[in-house]
């Protein structure tokens, strides 16, 4: 399949998910506010250029705010972590792994580990920044930590359960 056509696909049914099925999931804690969407700018091709990562990040974060009514939040860590996102990559993989056209980011293409950390360092940074544009409006320290740490969980639960339905036929390293 084209991988345009692909990414299209995958935007369409991982914004329908976060958007109409796991906002509507009854709060399980106050702390626990899974976000997933940002999954969509994890997983572009690595050769794709930078300004259309930032133009990518930032419309797909302003979908999620235009339907979370949350004036560009969502907007705001999106384009953070597509800013970091190609710094990531480099300090992860050798140089010429960033030269294999389209092929995407995922566990076989990377190798697990590296693959793992560059979840866990983007999904942090995303919640990281997100909760805390949040936390400047409530100021309860201790909530910034807990809602972090829970939500973090969450979300990379969810996102190494979309690896696996998503990226069944990689390339093996």
């Amino acid at each position: 399949m084209n991988v345009v056509i692909r990414n299209i696909i995958r935007i369409a049914f991982v914004l329908f998910f976060q958007v109409f099925i796991v906002t509507k999931i009854p709060p399980l804690h106050q702390f626990i506010v899974p976000y997933f969407y940002f999954i969509l700018i994890l997983w572009l091709p690595f050769r794709i250029t930078r300004i259309n990562l930032l133009f990518l990040g930032f419309t797909i974060g302003m979908v999620v705010d235009w339907f979370f009514k949350t004036p560009g939040l969502h907007a705001a860590a999106s384009l953070l972590i597509a800013y970091f996102r190609p710094y990531v990559v480099n300090l992860l993989l050798p140089k010429e792994a960033t030269e294999w056209g389209n092929e995407e980011p995922n566990s076989k293409t990377m190798g697990s580990v590296p693959y793992v950390i560059y979840i866990i360092i983007l999904t942090l940074l995303h919640h990281f920044y997100l909760i805390f544009l949040e936390w400047l409006q409530f100021g309860s320290f201790l909530f910034f930590i807990g809602k972090l740490l829970a939500t973090g969980m969450v979300s990379l639960l969810l996102i190494m359960i979309a690896d696996l339905f998503f990226n069944k036929k990689s390339r093996s390293r």
